[in-house]
Order: C-alpha cells, then structure tokens, then sequence
C-alpha cells in the first residue's frame, strides 16, 4: 500500500518537475524575492488539489481525464476545460521538447540533436504504454531529487545562505496561486489516467502529502538560491546552469543528465494525458499517436524554450485559477464523497 502510494507520489512529482520548474526557470518566472509564505500555500494548494483529484479518478475508476474534469468544473464549462487541457499538454510538451534542445546546446551540441533523443526516447517508451512511464519515474526521480538537493544545499553552504533572513518580507503571497494553477491541468490529465489503478484512501494521502511537502522543501531551497545570483541569471537560458556554474565540471555533467530526464518524464506525462485522451477516437496503438502528435510539435519548438516558459506558463497560469478555486472549495461542496 505505502509502495503505491509512492509510486504516485513520483507520477505526481514527474509530471511537475520538468524542464520549467527543474531548470528554475519555473519558479523565477513566479517567485524570487518575498516568496516564502508564497510557497508554504502552494504546498497546500497542491496536496489539496491532489487529494480531489486522486480521490474523485478512484472513485470514477477512470482511465482517461474527462469524467474526472467534468466532476470538478461542471458539465458546462467541461468542453471549454478539456480543449484547455489538451492545449496545454501539447504547448507544455513542446516546452519539453525545447527544453532537451537547450540542454543539448549547453553542450555545445546542435539543438535538433538534443530534440531528436527526446523524440525517439518518447516512442521508445510508448511501445511499452503507462507501466512503462510508472517504471521510469520510480527509478529516475529519486536520484534527480537527491542529487538536485544534494546541489542547492551545497550551494547554500558555500554561498552562506541564510534561508530565513528575509521571513518578515512575503509580499509577494499571491504567488501561491497562479504558480499551483499552472501545474493543475496536467495533474488532472495524468492523475485521470490512472483512476482505475487505485487500490485505497491510504495511498491517495501518501501521493497527495507526499509530493506537496518535497516539492514544497525543494521550492524554497531553489528559490532561495537562484535569489543568491539574481544578477547572474540573465545570462543563462536555464537558471540552474548558473549554480552549477560554481562546481566541478563533473557535477555540471551529473546535473545536465538528470536535467534532461526530468524534462523527459514531464514530457512521457504529458503526451500520456493527450494520447489516453484521443484514445477515445482513435483506436490506435499509443506509440502510433506518439509519433503523429511529435510530428505536429516538433517545429513549434524553433521558438525557444526561454520564450515558451515566459509567455505560456503565467497565461495558463491564470486561466487555471478557475480550476484550482473548484479543487479546493470540492471537499466543502462534497462532504460525503
């Protein structure tokens, strides 16, 4: 049950950890300074959120996200949300896919050669459908988050970095909220997938609390650094390159590749929730919609993946907002789930 339990919490994790927010890109878009208490809400936010959404997929035993999203928004403003959903899973995809293009540069290597390795390792793991995705982030995720906090505490130590210096200056709250927003749809759309996987209440609470908390820890440890090299950070298509910028070139190779993974299962989650969706029309084999849907996305990523994150994460970001009030008012408006 508790080993369930974790293998959502990573889906949860590897759905939210990708190229924006592993990179910091992310979280600089909607944090920096006097974000604290900004991030503490998001921590509730997002279990909260996920709660609802793990806790209606089981009890709908749904295997795509439709009849999950209709229980949260209504019947009415179902079509508008589901088109949303698919838009952001293809743009944010594409992000992904821009993203391993960037990691690839860093390189020195040619964008298109980072963009094709993440395209082939997409059909690759599609031939081996949703167990395939569920493997990867079991084993993936945990050696990217150590060796991402293992990064910024080190960085925190040799910056001498006090990380609750500014705690009296939280101006910037409202944060919490376009920030969890943005990362809703693609829940929805992942965690709607796998409804009818759900064993138990005991494994909802554990992905829920779970994810919350360590994303919430590594959130205001990243944000707090990135703080450190404001200045720097213009430079640098990926804020983490900056960091890491301080160490040996072998721990800029160990980061970069975990970079890339983290970019990949956000990618793996997001064509999950827009294939498990078309499914319904077209009776296909998933790696065969795989491969049309990259066909559509690869030349959208020529537009960059800094110019992606900067323009398309706080508009979605807001039109979430809608979704985000439904999650958390749904426990009050539901009593007896």
């Amino acid at each position: 049950m508790i080993r369930d339990g974790m293998k959502w919490m990573f889906l949860i994790i590897g759905t939210t950890i990708g190229a924006g927010y592993a990179s910091g890109r992310e979280l600089w878009q909607f944090f920096g300074h006097e974000s604290g208490l900004a991030i503490l809400l998001f921590v509730l936010f997002f279990s909260t959120s996920c709660f609802v959404i793990l806790n209606v997929s089981k009890q709908k035993g749904s295997s795509s996200y439709l009849p999950v999203l209709q229980n949260i928004v209504g019947k009415r403003l179902t079509k508008f949300y589901d088109i949303m959903i698919f838009l952001y899973l293809f743009t944010t995809t594409v992000v992904m896919i821009a993203g391993s293009g960037a990691t690839g540069e860093a390189f020195n290597f040619n964008y298109w050669w980072g963009v094709a390795i993440m395209v082939l390792a997409l059909i690759i793991l599609f031939i081996k459908g949703i167990n395939g995705i569920l493997t990867i982030n079991q084993f993936i995720l945990p050696l990217l988050l150590s060796g991402l906090v293992y990064v910024l505490f080190m960085f925190m130590i040799d910056q001498d970095m006090q990380l609750f210096a500014h705690i009296h200056e939280q101006r910037n709250w409202m944060a919490a909220f376009p920030f969890t927003a943005l990362n809703i749809l693609p829940l929805i759309a992942v965690l709607g997938a796998i409804g009818n996987k759900i064993n138990s209440k005991r494994e909802i609470w554990i992905a829920s609390v779970g994810s919350g908390m360590i994303l919430g820890l590594i959130s205001y440890i990243y944000n707090n650094s990135l703080i450190q090299i404001a200045d720097e950070l213009l430079l640098y298509e990926i804020p983490l390159f900056a960091i890491l910028n301080h160490y040996p070139f072998h721990m800029y190779i160990f980061m970069s590749l975990l970079l890339w993974f983290a970019i990949f299962t956000t990618a793996a989650s997001g064509m999950l929730g827009i294939v498990t969706r078309i499914r319904n029309y077209f009776k296909t084999p998933l790696w065969k919609l795989v491969i049309i849907m990259l066909f559509l996305m690869i030349p959208l990523t020529m537009v960059g993946f800094s110019n992606l994150v900067a323009y398309l994460y706080p508009i979605y970001g807001i039109l979430n907002l809608y979704v985000l009030t439904r999650l958390l008012l749904y426990p009050m408006l539901h009593r007896n789930p």
